[in-house]
């Protein structure tokens, strides 16, 4: 790892934030909006703008206080919390903001010299293009930044702040006869052009994004915890109560005329306004690229020190830094690449659109992350600076919405750019596609406070629709279990499903790391297909004890288990005899018992669910139907039919057509009439006979299963059904409504 020195306290972060808070913006488009919205509208402008920025500021300054942010700033603090590969996305996204805004204000620092241009003009007839200025000066800010790098950046970034704070007293002592003659008063002041009120946002809002200038030199403070919360919240606190008196003095002391039509009308309001407001423009936006270029290097930095970037030989280059201190040498090349092609275009309005829904997408991102941590409540989350979990919480809202009212169509292109470089990231990182635990945690806190809820509320409920919510118990391989198979059927739309595999063993040490073992190979073997169950291992020295717990512990959904599957092989019915020994246990309960026989003949659901239903087995005919409407949920069985066979004799044969077709159809079952037959059993002609004759070629058989059959006839009852395929017996312990 390199060494690194940190070497800048409170200060450079202060001076970065307050620089950029008050720059280019606030000397040319602040005489605009007041003398478009007036003194009013452009408060409540400021207000909106710092519903967003102050929640940031305390979000950062909570996030600081409770680990080291490292290099990178806002890009650290995000890529930590979200995982590297949603990181990266923000952190590419805000890089090439905060190069692009090197560029912007840069171009804006030409403004400054709007007397000279025009000096050009009028006595030699000689038009420039603002190039002749600009470039020079990115040449120099590059030469400067990346020669003598942060360290000769923050001296300078001393003396120019000194400039600013000194045109804007200037500023303020200035008067006008128009002040003098007009008696303002903010009782007679309006609130104009209503409908402008947005538009007018999005040219101000720039100026609320420097805020987080100074967070991107974190890898470069001596205490991180300590100067991040202090000179961010500071900045963006100074830079708001700044802009309240900036707006009513313009609003004061200039006729909305010239408020509109100049854009430099500050230069008439300050003292020596000719000379100190092109000047403290200059300063502002000379120190707001001076900003851009110390954070924008280190952002690229740390997203090459993380390995964002598809070639290794590019990341090592651009995270290599001077030997001496670190400094991006490499990274803030390549910011002044960028920033150069922007500035000799000449104009970044459009651009300056985007970089402020980067902006904004950092800023709600930050805000989220205060939240989640909040919510998630992490024991390791003790930060010694505390915000609110609901100013976060507003703060991330309205960064969105922000966005959108901004432009929609701005916000949509940034969202789809992002959307892009995520897919590209997560293409080349497939190895980096872990949950983040803030996100586990808080929906662990989430599912918690839900169960809690729908524990409580659960006497009040005065009749539940029943869904199946079900267990299975199975030490058998994950990729040969048809049991498995049919619980991930049942609980892809409809119902719920918990596979537990067995290790029939006592609780140690050693059997707790092959539970573990072994659950990282089933999960691992399931990752390639769509799973909708929740699996986990259960140590227990027999079938019974393990049973016994299976059915006390909670439902993963919240709501109480009800059914539980078995499972045994038709060729090697090993497993039948402990199936039955534990049928009077689970039964003693509220579960319905399903028993799959598995058969080594694959199941073509093709060839249909087929339903028996008989005279003597109403209890478990509705919920046999139930569950093959469930398992015809799941998309790959999208072509399978359910057929209904009814076992009657003569004198119940109209009746047992008319009750099936009512219930198909009050029921609104997708069974078509043509597939229910009603089926006379000959006197002397078992039932297994007639079964195995028409569902031979069934995918999936379903046999309704009687308590005292079971009780009686043990594993005898399981036999004869050898010419079938798979079958699932089905005991309900009680009728289910089809309504």
């Amino acid at each position: 790892m390199i060494n690194q020195t940190k070497q800048f306290g409170t200060a450079p972060v202060f001076f970065t934030a307050i620089s950029t808070i008050l720059g280019a913006i606030l000397f040319l488009r602040f005489g605009f909006a007041v003398g478009t919205l007036g003194f009013w509208g452009v408060v409540l402008i400021i207000l909106l703008g710092h519903l967003v920025t102050i929640p940031t500021a305390l979000a950062i300054s909570e996030i600081a206080t409770n680990k080291r942010v490292e290099g990178g700033g806002e890009y650290f603090i995000i890529s930590r919390s979200f995982g590297l590969n949603i990181g990266a996305t923000i952190g590419i996204a805000l890089f090439f903001s905060q190069a692009i805004s090197v560029a912007f204000y840069t171009i804006a620092f030409t403004e400054a010299f709007e007397f000279f241009f025009n000096f050009l003009a009028s006595k030699f007839d000689l038009i420039l293009p603002r190039q002749v200025i600009s470039l020079p000066v990115m040449l120099g800010l590059a030469v400067m930044i990346v020669k003598k790098g942060a360290n000769l950046g923050v001296k300078a970034l001393y003396f120019v702040v000194a400039i600013l704070f000194i045109s804007l007293i200037m500023f303020f002592l200035g008067d006008t006869s128009h002040a003098a003659n007009a008696d303002y008063s903010l009782a007679d002041s309006k609130f104009r052009n209503s409908e402008s009120f947005f538009l007018v946002f999005a040219i101000i809002f720039p100026a609320f994004t420097g805020m987080t200038a100074g967070v991107g030199l974190s890898g470069d403070l001596k205490k991180p915890s300590k100067s991040i919360p202090l000179g961010t919240i500071l900045a963006t606190f100074s830079g708001m109560i700044i802009y309240f008196f900036v707006i009513f003095k313009l609003a004061a002391s200039a006729p909305v005329e010239d408020l509109l039509n100049k854009q430099l009308v500050m230069g008439d309001i300050a003292i020596a306004g000719a000379v100190v407001i092109p000047l403290g423009l200059a300063a502002s936006t000379f120190s707001s690229a001076l900003g851009s270029f110390m954070v924008a290097p280190r952002t690229l930095q740390a997203l090459a020190l993380d390995k964002a970037f598809p070639s290794k030989k590019i990341n090592l280059w651009l995270s290599r830094g001077n030997p001496k201190d670190n400094e991006p040498q490499n990274a803030s090349l390549v910011t002044s690449v960028i920033a150069f092609v922007f500035v000799a275009l000449g104009n970044v309005n459009a651009v300056a659109s985007i970089i402020s829904m980067f902006f904004m997408v950092t800023y709600g991102s930050l805000c989220l992350i205060s939240f989640l941590n909040h919510f998630g409540s992490s024991p390791s989350y003790r930060p010694t600076f505390k915000s609110r979990w609901y100013i976060s919480l507003v703060g991330f809202l309205v960064s969105g919405w922000v966005m959108f009212k901004i432009s929609t169509a701005y916000a949509l292109l940034a969202i789809v750019v992002m959307t892009l470089i995520y897919l590209y990231i997560n293409h080349y990182h497939k190895n980096r596609k872990g949950f983040a635990s803030i996100f586990a945690n808080a929906i662990f806190q989430l599912n918690r406070d839900i169960q809690i809820m729908l524990q409580k509320r659960r006497t009040k409920v005065s009749q539940q629709e029943w869904r199946p919510s079900a267990i299975c118990i199975s030490s058998k391989p994950i990729h040969k279990n048809k049991a498995f198979q049919l619980l991930n059927w049942i609980s892809y739309k409809y119902g719920f499903g918990t596979y537990l595999h067995l290790i029939e063993d006592y609780y140690s040490k050693n059997t707790v790391k092959l539970a573990e073992k072994k659950l990282s190979d089933i999960l691992e073997a399931i990752n390639e297909v769509d799973n909708f169950v929740y699996v986990d291992t259960i140590i227990s020295p027999s079938y019974t004890s393990a049973i016994s717990q299976a059915i006390q512990i909670p439902g993963v959904a919240g709501m109480e288990n009800n059914m539980i599957i078995f499972e045994y092989d038709k060729e090697q019915p090993d497993n039948l005899k402990k199936v039955v020994e534990n049928f009077a246990l689970v039964n003693s309960g509220r579960f319905d018992i399903c028993i799959l026989a598995c058969s080594e003949k694959p199941m073509n659901m093709r060839n249909g669910i087929h339903i028996w239903i008989n005279s003597l087995d109403t209890e478990n005919s509705n919920l046999m139907i139930l569950l093959s409407f469930i398992i015809l949920g799941h998309p790959d069985l999208k072509k399978t039919e359910i057929k209904i066979f009814a076992l009657c004799k003569e004198n119940e044969l109209n009746t047992t057509k008319t009750e099936l077709k009512n219930l198909i159809i009050l029921g609104r079952l997708p069974i078509n009439e043509k597939n229910v037959r009603v089926i006379l059993q000959p006197a002397g002609v078992s039932a297994k006979t007639i079964i195995a004759e028409h569902s031979q070629k069934a995918g999936l058989t379903l046999i309704g299963l009687r308590e005292e059959l079971v009780k009686h006839g043990k594993e005898d009852l399981f036999k004869g059904y050898d010419d079938l395929g798979t079958v699932l017996f089905v005991h309900s312990k009680n009728q289910k409504a089809i309504e």
